[in-house]
């Protein structure tokens, strides 16, 4: 491992372990405390010195007061304080004004949405057709988001959205779609569940776009997603966006795909030059929350958000940070969305320390200045774990991520490694 494996977290507790070349114990064959995680993530990969990239700010040629917008959506934007138009956004909306299918490649936190809504809005501001455009996104807390920033938009101008995402009171849903949106944005399934009540017919919408496509076309989203694209034969343009482009996918793409343009602000690969990257050692799994309250009694340790395989394992970890006097709170599957959103907002004020999540909190949290991203056990994938400590690491700052793994995960990984 050479030096970068003599690395110390920052803080008082670093005497107290090692990382990377940590002096072991005996494993104690605690079979009730190290259930076996099926990762093929490698170990030695989640180790990786911090670059400070001083990137150039991209500067567009013209303003949005230049572009063929209507006034009124320029008033709204200039509102919000958008001037210039990011990489992503002056790149792709004149082609998605123009009606062409796309494939857009850039970074969280780069424009994306504004992007694919900017160009869905200046449509509707000329012709007004309901429904127009179905936008799906992987968890709710993202298409909440792009549900926010549709109404900071269109804050005047008569357009109508509504969300329908898993964890809320469908009636209430059924009740919305009494009055037919220009704009739909939700979560497959719950779009799929409206459909079946034949409260929401797909193949009258004009617009497809799959936010965060990777991850709707993996394999826990993709035979919902074909539902979507098979009920939306007719319509006049898709658009796909994410972070990351999975090259296995391509397949899925070209079938959902015609003849698009292809935007990349990014290389689609991994991410996180800015974020340092290394892995806590254990011989015994039932160490590793010993290790962990040690860190987070560091002041460093400011804003974490700590991740789990399972919902029962993220709630028996928040429990146990409370218990121990941290301030955490969690976010999974079986929290309503009113529990998720009130957990969320107390990270995002600074009320708690650690937020304990499953990967539902892996994309689409757009969360200032998280200080750490720790994963209490190997992910199963490492596209799971680019996510991941894609939260920390942004708008210029250095992040940290830290990954727990145990001495026989290190050793299956060396053991790889030289054949």
């Amino acid at each position: 491992m050479g030096e970068r494996s003599k690395r110390r977290p920052k803080g008082k507790f670093h005497k107290s372990f090692k990382r990377t070349n940590q002096q072991t114990k005996p494993v104690k064959k605690d079979y009730r405390k190290s259930s076996k995680n099926s990762s093929n993530v490698n170990p030695l990969d989640l180790i990786k010195k911090a670059v400070k990239v001083e990137e150039k700010p991209y500067e567009a040629k013209r303003n949005f007061n230049e572009m063929p917008l209507s006034s009124a959506l320029k008033e709204r934007l200039e509102k919000k304080g958008f001037v210039r138009p990011t990489e992503i956004q002056d790149k792709a909306i004149l082609d998605l004004m123009d009606g062409k299918n796309m494939l857009g490649i850039a970074k969280t936190g780069t424009g994306k949405t504004g992007a694919f809504l900017i160009p869905i809005i200046e449509d509707l501001l000329n012709y007004k057709q309901t429904p127009h455009a179905l936008i799906t996104a992987p968890t709710r807390e993202l298409a909440t988001q792009i549900h926010d920033e549709f109404k900071s938009m269109t804050k005047g101008l008569k357009l109508y959205s509504a969300c329908f995402i898993g964890g809320t009171n469908i009636n209430k849903d059924l009740n919305i779609l009494r009055r037919v949106p220009h704009v739909v944005i939700g979560t497959p399934g719950r779009i799929l569940d409206l459909v079946k009540r034949k409260s929401l017919d797909l193949r009258r919408f004009k617009v497809l776009v799959l936010d965060e496509f990777d991850r709707m076309l993996d394999m826990g989203f993709l035979p919902d997603v074909t539902r979507i694209v098979n009920f939306m034969k007719q319509r006049s343009q898709t658009m796909l966006f994410s972070a990351t482009l999975d090259t296995k996918q391509q397949k899925h793409i070209d079938e959902i795909l015609l003849d698009p343009v292809t935007v990349k602000v990014s290389d689609g690969k991994s991410t996180g030059d800015q974020i340092e990257q290394d892995v806590i050692v254990v011989s015994d799994p039932g160490e590793k929350f010993g290790i962990l309250k040690e860190m987070l009694s560091d002041k460093d340790f400011a804003k974490v958000i700590l991740f789990e395989e399972s919902k029962y394992k993220v709630r028996r970890l928040c429990d146990k940070l409370n218990k121990s006097g941290f301030k955490a709170d969690q976010i999974h599957g079986d929290k309503s969305q009113n529990a998720r959103q009130k957990a969320l907002n107390s990270f995002k004020e600074d009320k708690i320390q650690v937020l304990v999540a499953t990967d539902v909190a892996a994309r689409g949290i757009d969360v200032s200045n998280v200080t750490h991203v720790i994963n209490f056990q190997l992910p199963r994938t490492y596209d799971s774990y680019i996510h991941r400590i894609g939260r920390t690491g942004r708008s210029g700052k250095l992040g940290m991520a830290l990954t727990f793994v145990t001495q026989e995960e290190m050793n299956e990984a060396k053991k790889k490694k030289v054949r």
